[in-house]
């Protein structure tokens, strides 16, 4: 068994995510246990450079988490060769830039999501990389969450039969600063940085769709900026340019109808901040980010509408807990060791760079839609 390094330039991991999920749960967690597992016995160890502008900042974490090295050049770091992969969760604007310079230099890359503004720079972040040869990546943490991996579990299983329909309910109150201080960054909210609830999650919604559901074939969506005036970091108002929640109905390939119901002005009552409702022929289920319930159609109850008296029956007990059957890591690991064997192994990649360009490419359905006021299909989208 042989221990093989690899040499990551890790950019823009100074902020929660990149610290929490990327760096401390996902690469240094890898590396603390001896390294990736691989097929033929050896172990891939990586070997984190932290990069970004601010020297205190970078010191700070690197301290605090025993990392050898980091650096405030990053020409310095793309022209190493003896680092392979170049990953960014920095701010989406700049993203594709960064991500062009680092397949010229010739890194492979992995990156967050949404890869870039639009589906144009994503086709061309990935035709840059096929070129030169370079494997990419981006990260999809939430199909690897638990609740999500047991709906996966019941799909593949038949529980569901014929897929009728699919409800995602996502989002929860995010104060606007003036008495409470919000729980997202301001720049969440300006168009010019990268903001935008579509642009933020429906990237997400994109692969979870196509990994648990099958091809969307068109949209048509309502956009709404609920809270246009806020206040930033610093005390200072400022005005929204962007959407805060959206409302979306997709057309699936197999014949189902998906709805997505997502808004930071949300007031939660329901199991989880995101809930996934799957109805089949045979079943349906209920997943949140940990938890899921289901319900098969030979124990599904036949229940009375009666508008003068209360519901006498306990609607919620009707549903059994799917039990955890595997075992699983923190999602953004998993998500990471997913990557790493495609780039140790060669092995398939779900989650290149057009999986990233088929994201934004509902991004720009929703967007159009909102527009024009109508449905906008979506064709199969493909790298020739």
């Amino acid at each position: 068994m042989a221990t093989r390094r690899l040499g990551i330039i890790m950019h823009g991991v100074t902020g929660r995510i990149g610290t929490n999920q990327h760096l401390v749960n996902s690469v240094l967690a890898i590396a603390k246990e001896g390294g990736l597992p691989l097929a033929n016995g050896d172990r891939l160890l990586p070997d984190p450079i932290l990069v970004g502008r601010n020297p205190e900042k970078l010191a700070a974490l690197a301290r605090a988490h025993g990392v050898a090295r980091w650096t405030t050049d990053l020409d310095a770091a793309l022209a190493d060769p003896a680092d392979e992969l170049f990953f960014d969760s920095a701010f989406t604007a700049g993203r594709p830039a960064l991500a062009m310079r680092a397949i010229e230099a010739g890194k492979h890359i992995y990156l967050e999501k949404p890869v870039a503004p639009s589906q144009a720079e994503a086709m061309a972040l990935l035709a840059a990389a096929e070129a030169r040869g370079r494997k990419h990546g981006v990260v999809q943490d939430k199909l690897f969450l638990p609740g999500l991996t047991k709906l996966r579990l019941l799909r593949e299983q038949g529980f569901f039969g014929r897929l009728l329909s699919v409800r995602i309910d996502f989002g929860w109150w995010v104060f606007d600063g003036q008495q409470v201080p919000a729980q997202r960054s301001s720049w969440n909210y300006r168009q010019a940085d990268g903001g935008g609830l579509v642009l933020d999650m429906f990237p997400h919604w994109r692969y979870i769709v196509d990994g648990l559901f099958g091809r969307p074939t068109a949209v048509t969506c309502q956009l709404r900026t609920a809270q246009p005036q806020r206040r930033d970091e610093r005390g200072q108002p400022y005005q929204v340019d962007v959407e805060d929640e959206a409302r979306a109905l997709l057309d699936l390939e197999c014949g189902a109808a998906l709805e997505i119901n997502a808004s930071w002005a949300d007031r939660v009552r329901r199991d989880d901040l995101l809930t996934i409702t799957v109805q089949g022929t045979q079943g349906s289920a209920v997943a949140g980010l940990h938890r899921c319930v289901a319900q098969a159609l030979g124990t599904t109850p036949k229940p009375g509408w009666n508008v003068d008296v209360p519901v006498a029956q306990d609607l919620y007990a009707q549903w059994a807990p799917v039990p955890d059957v595997v075992v699983l890591k923190n999602s953004y690991r998993m998500a990471w060791e997913a990557f790493l064997r495609h780039l140790a192994e060669d092995g398939p990649n779900t989650t290149s760079l057009l999986a990233a360009a088929r994201g934004l490419q509902l991004v720009e359905a929703c967007h159009a839609s909102h527009t024009e006021r109508r449905w906008i299909d979506m064709p199969v989208l493909t790298a020739g």
